[in-house]
């Protein structure tokens, strides 16, 4: 590697220390790489999050983070603008609930402990392309690397500087956290509320902690409504929530993977440096699953960069192979299946009341018992003649 003046070198420059960003510095940093982590915040972090995290999160990451998780998820009870609720059980668990400050806290911990040299409150200003690998710069100092991470969200600033060309798709939601104690009716619940006409091509939730709620919506597909309106009235129509004094929602732009076959227009790599989590994208289109997504291109990446060095015929672009093969295809039958819920929600809601084994087939995927593709072909299988089958096989996967 060549000497920069006035820099200090790295195998590889980690910018943002969210599950994503943790996760690939503890990888990298296990297996021996001088690995730099640069956060422009310092953890623990409060962060307005639904924090939901699926089940099938246990087959990467094992079971290290259940001290952490505030609420154990078995079901799901749907609604219909306030209206007409149901509750489909699982008789497993089908989703993990935290707070996002002790979660990020112990990936972060979790790669110290592996070795990553982390810089919290030193944030990237400046990043750049070597010949031999990319320049990091921050007001406190430049830093070189053979590579380059970016694991800083949703407005990434390494993907704004070194992907240009990137098509940008990012949609408004709208969240609060409130404080209920251990009180009835939700901190003893056993499932989450998801609202799928509160909010025009969007939905809304309850997702209860230990002693709080995430509430929030969120649109995913077309123009959104306003968030603010649709936050109000789906408060103002809850059970439990219109009485409370409910903090002032925080906006976050959900950044959706954009779901088409063109994966090569959309490469996650450029040179030496390389995007996951929410800087890449890598958001489910049905209800907006992130940290399952972040946690694992982490690792995609992480092994991508091992590759390249342990075989000087592999490139970076193992990363972008390997999430053609194994996410892509999940978001692709995710975005069909938003097509129907978001056009449709009256009739999706009767017909999930109606088909309630299609929804316990979707809690296979939450729990990694199958894929969307799996589900999807079982789901057209279980409802052979009626309304649900004839949308799912009227709107097909677009190019």
């Amino acid at each position: 590697m060549n000497n920069i003046p006035d820099s200090k070198e790295y195998d590889v420059v980690v910018v943002g220390m969210g599950p994503a960003g943790a996760v690939a510095a503890h990888e990298l940093s296990r297996a021996g790489l001088s690995v730099l982590a640069l956060d422009k915040q310092r953890h623990p972090r409060y962060k307005v999050c639904g924090g939901g995290l699926s089940a099938r999160i246990e087959s990467i990451i094992g079971d290290d983070f259940k001290p952490v998780v505030e609420h154990t998820v078995y079901g799901v009870q749907f609604a219909y603008r306030g209206q007409e609720s149901f509750l489909i059980e699982s008789s497993s668990p089908i989703a993990y609930m935290v707070m996002r400050d002790r979660f990020d806290q112990a990936l972060v911990e979790k790669a110290r402990r592996a070795g990553t040299e982390i810089h919290e409150g030193e944030g990237a200003i400046q990043c750049s392309h070597c010949p031999d690998g990319v320049m990091v710069s921050t007001v406190r100092g430049r830093y070189h690397a053979r590579f380059l991470i970016g694991a800083d969200g949703a407005n990434s600033l390494v993907a704004q500087q070194l992907f240009p060309q990137r098509r940008i798709q990012r949609m408004p939601s709208l969240e609060s956290e409130v404080e209920i104690g251990p009180a009835a009716p939700y901190s003893t619940s056993r499932s989450v509320l998801i609202d799928i006409g509160a909010t025009r091509k969007g939905y809304a939730w309850i997702f209860p902690k230990r002693e709080r709620l995430s509430v929030g919506v969120a649109g995913f597909r077309g123009k959104a409504s306003s968030p603010k309106t649709a936050f109000d009235r789906f408060v103002h129509d809850s059970r439990g929530l219109s009485e409370r004094a409910i903090p002032r929602p925080v906006g976050h732009p959900l950044p959706l993977y954009p779901s088409r076959r063109n994966y090569a227009s959309r490469s996650l790599v450029q040179g030496q440096a390389m995007l996951i989590g929410d800087a890449g994208h890598l958001v489910d289109p049905l209800f907006g699953e992130g940290i399952y997504y972040a946690v694992r291109s982490g690792q995609l990446a992480a092994r991508a960069i091992l590759g390249t060095i342990h075989n000087r015929n592999q490139t970076l672009f193992e990363y972008d192979h390997a999430l053609t093969e194994e996410i892509y295809p999940e978001f692709l039958v995710a975005s069909r299946m938003a097509r129907i819920v978001y056009s449709f929600p009256r009739i999706c809601h009767r017909l999930i009341h109606n088909y309630q084994g299609v929804i316990r087939l979707y809690y296979g995927v939450l729990q990694g018992h199958t894929t969307y593709q799996g589900f999807f072909a079982q789901a057209k299988g279980l409802v052979k003649r009626s309304v649900l089958r004839f949308l799912l096989e009227a709107l097909p996967v677009r190019d």
